[in-house]
C-alpha cells in the first residue's frame, strides 16, 4: 500500500515556474476529523496579478508550440498522474472526505482527460467556406484565447480542474488556476505532477486563496481573456457580472429530478437514484436532487430506496468497508440539515437517516437519507441540497410530472425511467436541461460528452467535455485571401 502524496515543501503558489510562499496563510482541514493537516497560502490580489503576468509572458511561445508537441505534453502529464495515482488519491480522500475508491476513480479520470485532450487537439481544424466573391479564398482557424482564468470547486478537486487544464494546455492557452481553498493541498500535488512532466514555466500558474480575493482578481484582470468556472449558481452569477464581456464557460448547480413512471424498472430506478444521491456524499452538481414518482409505485420505490440507504456504511474514508465519507465543510453540512429539518417541520417523513453523526469522529458526517412526502414549496424541492438526501415527491399523471420537473430554476441533468421510450424522448425534448438520461440516473456522463446547463436556468453557460471544451477555449477566426487582386480591384 502506497502512502499519501507528500508535497516537496510547504503548500505554495506556483507562478512562472517557481514555487512561491505567501505571507498570510489559512489552514487545510481533514473533514473526517476536523484536524488541521497543513497550511495554505492566502493569496492577495497582487499575487494573482503576478500569476496573470506570468501567464501573459508564457502565452505567445506556448501558442506557437506545434500542436503535436502540445499533445505529447498532455500524454506525458497523463502518464505522470498515473504514476502517482494512489498517492494523490489518498491525499484527495484525506482533504476532501470521499472514500478512497471514489478518489482512485477520480484521479484515473484526470489522467484520461489529458490523454483525451491530446487526441482531440490533433483533430481540431477549421473550414474552407464558399464566398460570393470569386476572387476570395475564405477559411476559419482555431486559435488559443490567450490567458485563461480557471476557478474550480472542492467536490472533484482533481478531475474538474483537468476538465479545463487539459483542453487549455492542448489548445495553446496559458492558464491561471485558482482552486477551492478547502482542497488546495491536492491542487498543489497535481501542480507538482504537471511541473514534473515538463510543462514550460508560466503555462499553468497556481494561485491559492479565497475566491472573493484571488479568484475575483483573476476574473477582472484586463489581461485575462476568458474564464472557466465550476461551482455554485450564486458565485457563477457574480463571476459573470464581474467579468462581463469576456468569453465564459460556467458549469453551475443543479437540482435535477429523476422521474419514475408507473411502468419503470423500479430496481434500476432505485439503484440509480440512490447512487446519484450518495456517491461523493451527494456533493455532485448532477446529483439526484429530487425523485418524482408516480403515485401507483411510490410505496415500492420508497421501500427500495430505503434499503439502498440502509446498506451504506458511513464513516472514515480510509476504513475498509466504508461506502460514504463526511461532507466537505461546515457550510454544506449546515445546509443539508436545514433542508431536511425544513421538510420534516412541514410534514414530510424521514424513512432513513436524516441526521448528523458527530459520534463517528467529526461534525461533518450526515446519514444517507430518504425523505417521503416532499412538497413543491419545501427547500429540498426548490434548492440544491448538495448532500446525501433523496427527496421523494409523488405525482398523479404525466402532466403533473412534467409540471414539477419544469418548476425549477435549474436545468442541468435529469433522469427519466420508463419502458415507453417514445414517452422518454418526449420528456427529454420538453425539459430545458442540458442532459436528459432515459433509463439512467441524472449523474450519468463520460468525459468526452457535452455537460452543461440549459438556457435561461441557473445551471450555467456552455458545455464541458471533449471537443466541446476544446472549442470553447479557442477563438474562431475567419481569414480571407484575395487570390486575384487585379480582378478584385476591377
Amino acid at each position: 500500500m502506497h502512502g499519501t502524496y507528500t508535497l516537496r515543501g510547504a503548500a505554495r503558489n506556483f507562478i512562472g515556474g517557481e514555487w512561491i510562499a505567501e505571507a498570510e496563510t489559512m489552514p487545510a482541514v481533514n473533514p473526517a476529523t476536523g484536524e488541521t493537516i497543513g497550511a495554505l497560502p492566502k493569496s492577495s490580489r497582487e499575487t494573482a496579478a503576478k500569476a496573470v503576468a506570468a501567464a501573459k509572458a508564457a502565452a505567445p511561445s506556448w501558442a506557437a508550440t506545434p500542436v503535436f508537441k502540445r499533445a505529447e505534453m498532455c500524454v506525458a502529464i497523463g502518464a505522470a498522474i498515473d504514476a502517482e495515482r494512489e498517492a494523490i488519491a489518498r491525499l484527495l480522500s484525506l482533504e476532501q472526505g470521499k472514500i478512497l475508491a471514489e478518489a482512485m476513480g477520480e484521479v484515473g479520470k484526470a489522467a484520461d482527460g489529458f490523454r483525451l485532450a491530446a487526441e482531440l487537439v490533433k483533430q481540431m481544424g477549421g473550414q474552407t467556406l464558399p464566398a460570393e466573391d470569386p476572387t476570395k479564398l475564405v477559411m476559419t482557424l482555431r486559435q488559443p484565447r490567450g490567458v485563461y482564468g480557471v476557478i474550480t470547486p472542492w467536490n472533484f478537486p482533481v478531475n474538474i480542474p483537468v476538465e479545463y487544464l487539459a483542453p487549455g494546455i492542448a489548445t495553446g492557452n496559458a492558464i491561471v488556476w485558482v482552486p477551492a481553498p478547502s482542497t488546495s493541498l491536492v491542487a498543489c500535488a497535481l501542480m507538482e505532477v504537471i511541473e514534473k512532466a515538463g510543462l514550460p514555466a508560466g503555462v499553468v500558474n497556481l494561485v491559492i486563496g479565497e475566491g472573493a480575493t484571488a479568484g475575483d482578481a483573476v476574473v477582472v484582470h484586463k489581461d485575462v481573456a476568458a474564464i472557466g468556472f465550476t461551482g455554485s449558481a450564486a458565485t457563477g452569477r457574480r463571476i459573470a457580472e464581474r467579468g462581463a464581456g469576456k468569453p465564459m464557460l460556467l458549469e453551475l448547480g443543479g437540482n435535477g429530478p429523476v422521474i419514475v413512471y408507473e411502468d419503470a424498472d423500479l430496481d434500476a430506478a432505485a439503484a440509480a437514484a440512490a447512487g446519484g444521491a450518495f456517491f461523493n456524499a451527494g456533493q455532485v452538481c448532477a446529483a439526484t436532487g429530487r425523485v418524482l414518482a408516480h403515485f401507483s409505485i411510490v410505496d415500492d420505490l420508497c421501500a427500495k430506496l430505503t434499503v439502498h440507504a440502509q446498506k451504506h456504511v458511513l464513516g472514515d474514508p480510509f476504513h475498509q468497508g466504508t461506502t460514504m465519507g463526511p461532507l466537505n465543510n461546515a457550510k454544506v453540512a449546515a445546509k443539508v440539515k436545514e433542508h431536511v429539518d425544513d421538510a420534516v417541520a412541514n410534514g414530510a417523513t424521514v424513512l432513513a437517516g436524516g441526521k448528523p453523526r458527530p459520534d463517528l469522529g467529526g461534525s461533518l458526517y450526515f446519514e444517507p437519507t430518504i425523505v417521503r412526502g416532499v412538497t413543491r414549496e419545501m427547500k429540498l424541492n426548490r434548492e440544491e441540497t448538495f448532500g446525501p438526501v433523496v427527496p421523494v415527491i409523488a405525482f398523479k399523471d404525466e402532466a403533473e410530472a412534467l409540471d414539477l420537473a419544469l418548476d425549477s430554476d435549474y436545468g442541468l441533468s435529469v433522469g427519466v425511467f420508463t419502458r415507453d421510450v417514445a414517452r422518454g424522448v418526449e420528456v427529454a425534448k420538453a425539459i430545458p436541461a442540458g442532459i436528459v438520461n432515459i433509463n439512467s440516473g441524472s449523474t450519468y456522463w463520460e468525459i468526452h460528452l457535452p455537460f452543461g446547463g440549459g438556457s435561461n436556468t441557473k445551471s450555467g453557460i456552455g458545455r464541458l467535455g471533449g471537443m466541446h471544451t476544446m472549442e470553447a477555449m479557442t477563438e474562431l477566426k475567419m481569414v480571407t485571401v484575395t487570390i486575384d487582386p487585379k480582378a478584385a480591384a476591377r
